[in-house]
């Protein structure tokens, strides 16, 4: 998502405890965006198992609904402590939970309840948050305590919210007897981003998920996870796929993408021709291609990546709906082609609207869908699955 300062990567990594089948963590997150806002919810589930993973997406999608509705985050923590019901033995909630709400200027709002602190990670530091507490009545009468805060979010600040399978990783070992802990997981993050500042979302969450499985020996005595939200400037790509509706717009076509700071992809061998013709720039066809079922990858001097047209942007529309943790496996133009597409952030697709007559053909497979449908499931799809920034023009 990408808001008026900075775009926002989240990823989210977790593991199960050990010998369990589920996570009884949840995390959640959703961009709504029209009101350019991004909204995180982390619950972890007393205990764990199904029991744990039933409240704690309960908790996340509760709080994801009432937020989105601009209910205030008061409200929608209130309502949560008043809906799930209380451990009788232990005496506290089933879940816990920690919910971002960031707006178009890049205000964040945080509520806290029984999670590790919300870590904010700014030039070399963690900032301190000042809090605020809410008392809430719970149905057993017993008092809880819901901390709120307000900050201004700032390019390359990264936020770090984990539950405490991560933070009392490590507990009872000679290491780590009291657990890793905080302190040993701002001084982990603070290590990682010095060495490596440009670091992404997923590859930190997924650093800090591995240290805390380590510090178990590999054997987690809890849920564990982590997400990261990276506040950045975007990774942009421009993807031109199809002939302009009328031909006076080939040169368009071509001057977009010639002037477009970012990564570059040709989907399409008319479109290939039409932009090799336009910028005077030759197209050389790759010979080696490990896959059969689709057409050699392309090259031309500025452009990453030059495809076939509509058999790879079905293949690639079918990968994004598989994917997981922005793992591609595989290599050929359809998973290079969905690589580019996930390290990316605002995408630009350059839909021509022209109608290709082979698309007509009834000997081709039932599932082919004409160009401009498989586009904007592509475009669906990393909006609402990746939390891309996208935008379709037709021309």
């Amino acid at each position: 998502m990408q808001n008026k300062h900075f775009y926002i990567e989240s990823e989210t990594c977790q593991a199960n405890k050990h010998k369990q089948n589920v996570c009884g963590d949840s995390c959640q997150s959703r961009k709504i965006k029209d009101e350019d806002r991004f909204i995180t919810v982390l619950s972890d589930g007393l205990g764990s198992g199904i029991k744990a993973n039933v409240v704690s997406t309960m908790t996340t999608g509760m709080a994801l609904q009432f937020t989105s509705q601009n209910n205030s985050l008061e409200h929608a923590s209130e309502f949560i402590m008043r809906t799930l019901p209380i451990d009788p033995e232990r005496k506290m909630s089933y879940s816990t939970f920690s919910i971002i709400d960031i707006n178009c200027s890049g205000e964040a709002h945080l509520v806290e309840y029984d999670n590790p602190g919300v870590l904010i990670y700014r030039d070399g530091h963690f900032i301190d948050l000042t809090y605020t507490n809410l008392k809430i009545n719970r149905p057993d009468q017993i008092e809880a305590i819901v901390k709120t805060s307000r900050l201004k979010l700032e390019k390359e600040d990264r936020i770090v919210i984990v539950s405490d399978g991560i933070t009392q990783s490590g507990m009872g070992t000679r290491v780590h007897p009291s657990g890793w802990g905080e302190i040993g997981l701002k001084e982990f993050i603070t290590n990682t981003i010095e060495d490596k500042p440009a670091i992404s979302a997923h590859q930190l969450a997924s650093k800090i998920l591995d240290r805390a499985k380590a510090n178990d020996a590999n054997q987690l005595k809890d849920d564990a996870t982590c997400q990261v939200v990276y506040c950045r400037e975007p990774r942009k790509l421009v993807l031109a796929s199809g002939p302009p509706y009328y031909k006076n717009y080939d040169s368009v076509m071509a001057e977009r993408l010639a002037t477009f700071e970012g990564k570059k992809i040709i989907c399409g061998g008319t479109t290939s021709k039409i932009i090799s013709r336009e910028l005077n720039r030759p197209v050389e066809v790759k010979i080696s291609n490990n896959q059969l079922d689709l057409p050699p990858e392309a090259s031309m001097e500025g452009v990453d990546l030059i495809t076939e047209g509509i058999l790879t942007l079905g293949k690639v529309s079918a990968l994004l709906e598989k994917t997981k943790l922005n793992v591609v496996e595989g290599h050929g133009p359809a998973e290079d082609m969905v690589r580019l597409l996930l390290t990316s952030d605002s995408i630009l697709i350059l839909a021509g609207t022209q109608i290709n007559n082979a698309h007509q053909d009834p000997n081709l497979p039932v599932e082919l869908e004409i160009r401009r449908n498989v586009i904007k499931k592509i475009a669906h799809t990393l909006e609402n699955k990746f939390l891309k920034s996208v935008t379709i023009e037709y021309l």
